[in-house]
């Protein structure tokens, strides 16, 4: 089994900054993807951020510029620096990866449980 657990999520001031982080633990072969999602209330889950480990990095437009993803491959966690937050940015934050659990075992997808960003003044 792979667990993703997410930290740093909280409450930021417009204009602030916060840093996710997610490791990933458990039965582990190969991390392929990594990256973040968001959704707010009543919308659906959107692609923040997703990080390949193959270094490629890819953003949703509304946060370029102001999100940054980088992954730790020996620690196996993703981070998501976010500056420049806006109201526009709350959200519960969701960690993904793709993960190959055994060489014999095909590639599944995994999600944290989430944690929550709120920016407000």
């Amino acid at each position: 089994q792979v667990q993703l657990v997410e930290s740093g999520g909280g409450l930021v001031q417009p204009g602030g900054s916060l840093r996710l982080s997610c490791a990933a633990s458990g039965s582990i072969f190969i991390i392929y993807d990594m990256g973040w999602y968001r959704q707010a209330p009543g919308k659906q889950r959107e692609l923040v951020a997703m990080s390949t480990n193959g270094g490629t990095t890819k953003y949703a437009d509304s946060v370029k510029g102001r999100f940054s993803i980088s992954r730790d491959n020996t620690k196996k966690t993703v981070y998501l620096q976010m500056n420049s937050l806006q109201a526009e940015d709350t959200a519960v934050y969701y960690c993904n990866a793709g993960v190959r659990a055994t060489i014999l075992r095909p590639q599944n997808d995994y999600w944290g449980q989430g944690t929550q960003v709120t920016v407000s003044s």
